[in-house]
């Protein structure tokens, strides 16, 4: 997983400061909570592995894997 981004969600790394008592700052990245998930997807009659956040894991028990991986599709990112 060399580039972290979750394939529902977008969402990849912010970059920020951490600021020590003294107030001086550095440079430090946030990664977001990306998990390599299979999912069985009944219309294409096989599972689907995706790099998904843990966001992305609560979009997909809200709205259903089928619309997940049609708008993942329509987007034109291969799965």
């Amino acid at each position: 997983m060399s580039q972290q981004r979750c394939q529902v969600t977008g969402a990849t790394p912010s970059f920020g400061h951490t600021i020590s008592h003294s107030h001086h700052r550095t440079k430090r990245r946030w990664n977001v909570n990306i998990q390599r998930k299979r999912f069985y997807v009944p219309s294409l009659r096989r599972t689907v592995t995706l790099n998904v956040s843990a966001k992305g894991i609560k979009t997909i028990d809200r709205d259903g894997i089928e619309a997940v991986v049609a708008r993942i599709i329509a987007r034109g990112e291969k799965i």
